[in-house]
């Protein structure tokens, strides 16, 4: 399609590409975009490299689901080459990748974060929840302890939320738990600023959600201070904890903590893609010999999955006791 008249005016876009460049989110703009102009993504590919921009056929391909979003600086880069490429005015594709306080951020789907997403989304739908939740982190905080028995004891969470648009009255915690994880006996508390409302299950995947209601309505661009924490302790011995973000933007620390008895021979910080990707951007952390623990900090987290994984001894302790839970809801 082209988009200049005869005297080399720039034509009217379409109706829905020029709504959702006012609107975003990013992803389906740039794939309306791209559907405009009758492109394949590998003639995409060689108009950008003709440009001196060089992007694989992959990463527009997961731009354009939404799977990935350009952040770095030679990502945003060729976003600018993308709008010269798809005949569009300088920075509509750019404006829709800054963030603004009341602005609805583009949400990575689930089933690319998490190998239970199935069940995860039948849970969701069986709640009435919206598929965006309402709400993104700006700042999170997660602490996690592994017990005697190296299993995933807990984990207690410290989230500053705000909401992307009207009306919003929950959160919705989920906790993915390790092989073997009994989820009937997964106990989710609110310790701050919310209490607990319908809790539901999946077994066989071993996924606990949890309402977490707030006490007002948010409107677009409130924020709220949220802490919970979930007792687990159901499942087998723990080899790592991830964490997969919908949203890009915000702050993530995550600390892990062992018994002083029992503590692994080595840890690591790892990040992956999507769900069943080889982690990759390994970085070995050191256990304090004073602390039992390690973290991992992150400014402005990616849509992506981070995480630390650890290595344990090979002897193991003979009077441990089976495993066990903290009771039942």
């Amino acid at each position: 399609m082209n988009v200049h008249n005869a005297s080399g005016r720039r034509a009217a876009l379409p109706a829905d590409l020029a709504r959702v460049l006012r609107t975003g989110p990013f992803h389906e703009a740039l794939r309306a975009a791209i559907t405009a102009r009758g492109l394949a993504l590998s003639r995409v590919r060689h108009r950008l490299a003709e440009r001196g921009v060089r992007v694989g056929v992959t990463t527009l391909s997961y731009w354009q689901r939404g799977e990935r979003r350009p952040a770095r600086a030679e990502s945003l880069r060729a976003v600018g080459a993308l709008e010269d490429v798809l005949e569009l005015r300088r920075g509509a594709l750019t404006d829709l990748l800054r963030p603004t306080p009341d602005a609805a951020p583009s949400a990575r789907p689930y089933r690319t974060l998490l190998d239970t997403a199935a069940p995860i989304a039948a849970i969701l739908a069986d709640l009435g929840a919206p598929s965006d939740g309402g709400v993104h982190s700006l700042c999170q905080l997660e602490r996690v302890t592994v017990g005697r028995r190296r299993e995933l004891l807990r984990r207690r969470s410290e989230q500053l939320l705000r909401a992307h648009r009207d009306g919003v009255d929950r959160y919705l915690a989920i906790h993915v738990g390790d092989p073997g994880c009994d989820p009937d006996r997964v106990v989710v508390r609110a310790d701050e600023n919310c209490r607990v409302g319908h809790v539901r299950g999946d077994r066989r995947a071993g996924v606990v959600v949890a309402e977490l209601l707030l006490d007002a309505r948010l409107r677009a661009g409130e924020t709220r201070l949220i802490g919970y924490t979930v007792e687990d302790g159901t499942a087998g011995e723990s080899r790592e904890y991830v964490r997969g973000f919908s949203y890009p933007g915000g702050q993530y620390v995550l600390q892990v903590s062992f018994d002083p008895d029992d503590l692994p021979v080595r840890c690591h910080r790892f990040a992956r893609s999507s769900a069943g990707a080889p982690p990759g951007d390994r970085r070995e952390l050191v256990l304090d010999g004073r602390y039992p623990s390690v973290h991992l900090a992150e400014e402005r987290v990616r849509d992506t999955i981070l995480g630390i994984s650890w290595e344990w001894a090979p002897t193991r302790r003979t009077n441990l006791s089976p495993p066990g839970g903290p009771g039942r809801r």
